[in-house]
């Protein structure tokens, strides 16, 4: 075999071990040490495909930019949570099915551990990860909005209910990640709410984002928390 044919052979596996699996890993776990070796504004696309071995190219098939990188599978988790909202029993009020949903996804973040504090601390110092993190969580309102509603939750109580709900996981959220003896993000979210109480200590835990008083009628099986306050995005 020629020398030439030798050549072309090892460049051609060393190509192809560049499309090796777990790229997508290989590209977040690079773009971490890369973020804090360097400083997230000191690292490039071609940075971080060059420490995982593979090409600028294949990073685009990934992720649109390395903001991006941070918030993979954001669309899974939205898709877990409404999941989560539509096959709840008709006979959890609104506000249960919120947390619930938000809670039964503790095994999601269980893997993310490792990197979830040093993508915290990345997004709080950087004001277009903030904006990406607002965006991302936007979309995950407004879809847990939708799902409310498809469960007969008129839209304004949906806006309220979903809203207070998210607060109530980012507050556990943070918890899970300072908690020293890595408990899992379900000991953090809160229980189910059983009566005027819980709901009320729901409403202060959101840090008076929510002011107006949570309201229950039973309409049927349906309970329909809501508040009198026009909401943004209600109808």
């Amino acid at each position: 075999m020629s020398v030439h044919v030798i050549a072309a052979c090892v460049g051609y596996t060393h190509r192809m071990a560049r499309w090796e699996p777990n790229a997508r890993e290989r590209l977040q776990a690079a773009a971490l040490e890369l973020f804090e070796e360097r400083g997230y504004d000191r690292t490039t696309v071609g940075d971080i495909a060059a420490r995982a071995d593979l090409t600028e190219r294949t990073f685009f098939r990934y992720f649109t930019d390395k903001r991006e990188v941070l918030f993979a599978g954001s669309d899974d988790f939205v898709e877990l949570i409404v999941s989560g909202v539509a096959s709840a029993p008709r006979t959890v009020s609104p506000l249960d099915v919120v947390v619930t949903a938000l809670a039964a996804s503790s095994p999601f973040f269980e893997t993310r551990r490792a990197t979830a504090r040093k993508r915290q601390a990345l997004i709080a110092a950087h004001a277009d990860l903030r904006e990406r993190e607002l965006m991302k969580s936007t979309k995950l309102g407004a879809a847990v909005v939708a799902s409310l509603s498809e469960r007969g939750v008129p839209r304004d109580a949906a806006a309220l209910l979903a809203m207070t709900g998210m607060t109530l996981f980012h507050t556990a959220f943070e918890r899970w990640i300072a908690d020293s003896k890595k408990r899992d993000l379900a000991h953090r979210a809160p229980p189910a709410h059983r009566g005027a109480s819980e709901r009320e200590g729901a409403r202060e835990a959101c840090g008076g984002a929510v002011r107006a008083p949570l309201q229950r009628h039973d309409r049927g099986s349906t309970w329909v928390a809501y508040s009198p306050s026009t909401l943004p995005g209600g109808s």
